[in-house]
């Protein structure tokens, strides 16, 4: 059942992409720990989005700050209104369980994206985030607070979350170089969001 629910996600945003570009918060209640990225990364660079949707209002965060983004998302309705948006970054309508870009970049963020595979595929994330970063680059992603699985409703859809252990997100990080630099669980000051910020070390 998880492996079923985990894989109509993309044509549930696919199919209701106006709905979420009317209905996502444009509040920048993430904006606290984008700056705490943004710390890590340095004031200039080029960042990776790994689930960026429409494009807004992170990546625009971003843009804004003087970064070039590379967005990815597996909907192409999301991308194509992404590129509206913001033609002059880029976005690719890619799915991120096997992302290769062949290149690295100076941070990349996951914001509650990832969090919609399966237990078995967020562990093979890990291995995306391991190549598309270099020493000093910095990592930024959602998660859930303890190792389970969670739905929600969307556009009157059913939408399946995952998470693993907090342990286990240590041990991913760890195992593929990086080391945590901040987390907080269901952080009161951001939606209740799991938030985890990492830096890449030089191995």
């Amino acid at each position: 059942m998880s492996e079923q629910l985990a894989g109509n996600i993309l044509s549930i945003y696919q199919q209701h992409a106006d709905t979420f570009s009317r209905e996502r918060s444009q509040s920048l209640f993430e904006k606290p720990w984008l700056d705490k990225f943004i710390d890590q990364v340095g004031h200039q660079g080029r960042i990776l989005d790994i689930g960026c949707g429409t494009g807004q209002p992170i990546a625009e965060y971003f843009i804004h700050k003087g970064f070039k983004i590379t967005g990815i998302d597996g909907a192409a309705a999301m991308i194509n209104t992404a590129r509206d948006h913001f033609p002059g970054e880029r976005w690719l309508e890619q799915d991120m369980r096997t992302l290769a870009l062949g290149e690295t970049f100076d941070g990349i963020i996951a914001w509650d994206s990832f969090f919609h595979l399966t237990h078995g595929d967020q562990h093979g994330m890990f291995q995306v985030f391991d190549r598309h970063t270099h020493p000093g680059s910095a990592l930024i992603f959602t998660s859930g607070p303890s190792h389970g699985i969670a739905t929600g409703n969307f556009a009157g859809e059913v939408l399946f979350h995952a998470s693993l252990a907090p342990d286990a997100y240590r041990g991913l990080l760890a195992q593929h170089g990086f080391d945590v630099i901040d987390m907080q669980l269901e952080d009161p000051d951001c939606a209740g969001h799991t938030v985890w910020l990492a830096k890449k070390t030089a191995r």
